[in-house]
This record gives C-alpha cells, sequence and structure tokens, in this order.
C-alpha cells in the first residue's frame, strides 16, 4: 500500500447537477460516483467549495494493483483491523485497484491497525 500525498475531500452534490469546472484542476486523483439520487465527488479538498455539502481531512491509502477481479477478500482483510478499531472508511475502488480514505486524525491508528502492511506505508510516506 501507499499513502497518497494529498488531503482529500468527499462532497455531495444532488442528483443531475453538472460536473463542476474545479474538480478538474485536480491532477493526481477524484472519483466520481453518478447515481440516480446523488453524485458523489473525491478529490483535493481545497478544491472543494464551502457552498458544498462535504468531509474534508481524508487521506488515500492506494493498495498495490493491478489486482485480479477473480480476487476474493482483498479489501475486506484490509477493512476488518480497521473496523474492530473502530476506525470509519470511505472506500473508493477503480478497474486497477482499491483506495481506502481514513480521516487524518485517525491515520496512525489506522496504519497500527493495519499491522504488516503498515509497514509498507511507512516506507513509501515521510509521514510516518
Amino acid at each position: 500500500m501507499t499513502l497518497l500525498p494529498d488531503k482529500l475531500g468527499v462532497c455531495r452534490l444532488g442528483s443531475g447537477i453538472p460536473l463542476p469546472g474545479w474538480l478538474f484542476d485536480s491532477s493526481n486523483f477524484y472519483s466520481v460516483t453518478v447515481t440516480a439520487d446523488e453524485t458523489s465527488i473525491v478529490c483535493r479538498e481545497d478544491l472543494i467549495p464551502n457552498e458544498y455539502s462535504s468531509e474534508k481531512n481524508f487521506r488515500a491509502l492506494k493498495v498495490k494493483g493491478p489486482l485480479d477481479f477473480s480476487l476474493t477478500g482483498i479489501l475486506a482483510s484490509l477493512l476488518d483491523p480497521l473496523a474492530a478499531e473502530g476506525i470509519p472508511v470511505f472506500a473508493v475502488s477503480t478497474y486497477d485497484t482499491d483506495y481506502i480514505l481514513v480521516k487524518e486524525e485517525n491515520m496512525e491508528k489506522a496504519v497500527g491497525a493495519l499491522g504488516a502492511v503498515a509497514i509498507l506505508i511507512r516506507q513509501t510516506s515521510e509521514e510516518f
């Protein structure tokens, strides 16, 4: 796993609202999910204007990929220790891999909960 450098936010747009132009200033990481009820955007927190409903102060742990679609339990094996420690997460999946978003104030506890995986996180981040 690697720890992405940016602080991220998750914001909500109502159903049918076009994607805002500021989203495309996020060059490293963003994710958009559109449903009949809402649009959720994950991007750098500094891009999200105050008038949007949002949660900020997330960091993302990227699972090393690409992961084959036949693999099972990868995400569960990472989320179970976090759940056992009471650490809330927001998960994002792509074609190649998974990302686990954890609030910055829970990151050290999350790294500890992940045990051996935490060694890889520490080796790729100057923050731990």
